[in-house]
């Protein structure tokens, strides 16, 4: 799948919006992905999830045992690439604030984990998800998202294959360029903004 296929199906679900939106991370942002929206069409969710396993390379395909990934935006999308892949799925909450594994999930010692992301920001949640799964005695061999916005800044301290990235500039509250704050924010995602 091309980049302009993959942005072809977020734009037929209509969840690549324009506008000014406030992000998970506090950032202001022109563009904003919906995935919500993408991953409610299950042919379409398994079409990405495909093509992000094919995007894989052999070595790590082979390598995984489990795929893990953060509540609430990653559920649907490590469902899919588990699928895909034809492993188990599980995924991290934060009922206080921290990710852990509930539900009755637990990870097998040694267990080797992708760690699945929706969209990758600023890389923070992805970081937080892939350290509880070390806790909970995990070893994460690589994470994965349908999207990677960080321009390319996003270190997780494993590999990191993102099926597109999309390089959309971000701003600081304070430092927002004309057009942008002109105006009015939203915020659609599922956390508060930092």
């Amino acid at each position: 799948m091309t980049e302009d296929q993959v942005l072809a199906e977020f734009r037929d679900a209509q969840a690549l919006l324009e506008g000014h939106f406030i992000l998970s991370s506090g950032l202001h942002s022109s563009r904003y992905l919906q995935c919500a929206r993408v991953l409610m069409d299950p042919a379409r969710g398994a079409r990405l999830a495909s093509a992000l396993v094919g995007a894989l390379p052999m070595a790590v395909r082979d390598s995984i045992d489990i795929v893990v990934s953060p509540a609430m935006g990653g559920v649907i999308a490590g469902h899919e690439m588990a699928r895909a892949l034809g492993v188990a799925a599980m995924f991290l909450e934060r009922p206080t604030g921290t990710f852990e594994l509930r539900r009755g999930f637990r990870l097998d010692a040694g267990a080797r984990v992708l760690m699945m992301e929706d969209v990758v920001t600023t890389g923070l949640s992805s970081r937080e998800a892939i350290a509880a799964i070390h806790a909970a005695g995990g070893k994460v061999v690589a994470a994965a998202a349908l999207v990677d916005r960080s321009n390319g800044s996003a270190d997780l301290g494993v590999p990191f294959y993102p099926l597109i990235r999309l390089d959309v500039p971000t701003y600081g509250a304070d430092d927002l360029p004309p057009e942008l704050a002109a105006i009015p924010a939203i915020k659609p995602g599922s956390r508060v903004a930092a």
